[in-house]
């Protein structure tokens, strides 16, 4: 066997599992679909307002529904099968983006509209992001878990490279409708694969029951242990002011740049590209560790805050391929890390404050990058956005020395144990 099959062997083992190469086919035309809408509904949005903080209202209207309910949603993927919640999530999500494709097609789009649209988008993500990410542990199982994620933010950051090409193509030829409308076309992908799925072959965790102080619980958890609790900080910083790529791209595109919705489209798609090599990268490498966490969220700190001096678009698109590198890194680790220190009938609600930490943060940041992007200029968001995750970095410096071997209680532990003696029985006895 050659070096080259060894590294090849090693990076996509994930994918030698059938659920899970199903899964990682059908994602991929479905976030290809993503991407375009997003770029196409941010291009959509400053075409209507002109304006930095109207881009940031819609970006915080779309993750306002993880902030309120992300907590809960986590407690319902604990009590239901993963599986189904993604089933009605994708078709969901799917006449939504049809619906604005319609409206942007008659040509009458009102704001409101995007902003009641994208509530209504939240409300299906604060679901199906935590249901995602415990699905993926589920489909492969904890030795390949690692592999899997990295693979499967590498493909998310592949689709920002063709979505946002596709979409730049789109818009300047046929419009912004046929974006919105492909993408309701690439969840029938999503929900193909689900349907041709072994059933049998996922490794699904014995269900939480219904009972009262669930939520309250998850939290407890969490603050009762401190790598969790850090690392849910440090994501939480960097979610909220960070990763406003949404706010901060488009912005700098128009106003500094003085580009259009290609210049933009290509600007994502070089990000998307050292994202792509970045997740080969940690996918080769099996492990993710608390120092490679804080190691990466200074790194995405740096180039981000690099970026923001970058005095022409070709600078620029060679810096954000960096951004991307370090992006794909901190979410694998912090993603995985999470997961596997978490216990299984912990794991949803874990993840959904995951989510909430990188997503629903975007509630409060992206009015306050739109705003100082405006107000003083798009190099100064991109600018306090890097400073951010250098500054998160810091506090994990200094917060997470001495918490590695120390970070699952004792009791936890030993409770996860006699859970995975106790479902080992029951399957035995089935």
């Amino acid at each position: 066997m050659n070096i080259f099959q060894k590294f090849g062997d090693k990076t996509f083992s994930s994918l030698k599992i059938r659920n899970y190469r199903l899964y990682f086919i059908g994602q991929g035309i479905s976030l290809a679909g993503t991407w375009m809408q997003t770029v196409a509904q941010a291009w959509l949005v400053l075409q209507i307002s002109h304006s930095g903080t109207t881009l940031g209202i819609v970006s915080a209207l779309q993750f306002l529904p993880i902030l309120l309910f992300g907590p809960m949603a986590g407690v319902l993927v604990d009590r239901f099968s993963k599986k189904t919640i993604l089933y009605y999530t994708q078709a969901v999500s799917a006449v939504l983006a049809l619906a604005l494709g319609i409206l942007v097609a008659m040509g009458h789009i009102q704001l409101w509209e995007v902003y009641v649209l994208a509530l209504l988008l939240g409300l299906v993500g604060a679901l199906d992001n935590p249901a995602r990410q415990t699905f993926i542990l589920e489909m492969v199982g904890e030795n390949e878990l690692s592999n899997a994620v990295t693979l499967s933010t590498a493909e998310l950051n592949l689709a920002r490279v063709a979505g946002p090409a596709l979409a730049g193509a789109l818009i300047a030829t046929v419009g912004l409708s046929v974006c919105f409308i492909l993408n309701a076309v690439s969840y029938i992908a999503v929900i193909f694969v689900f349907f041709k799925m072994h059933d049998k072959e996922i490794h699904a965790f014995a269900a939480t029951k219904k009972l009262k102080g669930q939520l309250s619980e998850g939290f407890r958890y969490v603050l009762s242990t401190p790598y969790l609790r850090d690392a849910l900080i440090i994501m939480a910083i960097i979610g909220t002011f960070t990763y406003e790529f949404a706010v901060n791209l488009p912005l700098f595109t128009q106003f500094t740049l003085h580009g259009d919705a290609g210049t933009y489209a290509i600007l994502t798609a070089f990000m998307g590209m050292g994202a792509v090599i970045g997740g080969l990268y940690t996918a080769h490498r099996a492990q993710a560790t608390e120092r490679m966490l804080v190691n990466t969220a200074f790194f995405l700190g740096l180039s981000t805050l690099l970026t923001s001096l970058m005095p022409t678009a070709l600078f620029a698109f060679a810096s954000l391929a960096i951004v991307g590198y370090c992006s794909v890194n901190f979410i694998s680790q912090s993603n995985i890390l999470l997961q596997l220190k978490s216990i299984p009938e912990m794991r949803g609600r874990v993840m959904a404050l995951w989510t909430v930490a990188f997503l629903g943060s975007t509630v409060i940041g992206a009015p306050i990058i739109g705003w100082i992007g405006e107000t003083f200029s798009p190099r100064w968001g991109l600018g306090v956005s890097g400073l951010a995750a250098i500054i998160a970095a810091g506090y994990g410096m200094l917060k997470m020395r001495g918490t590695t071997q120390q970070q699952i209680p004792k009791q936890i532990m030993i409770e996860s144990e006699e859970a995975q003696l106790t479902e080992e029985k029951e399957t035995r006895a089935i």
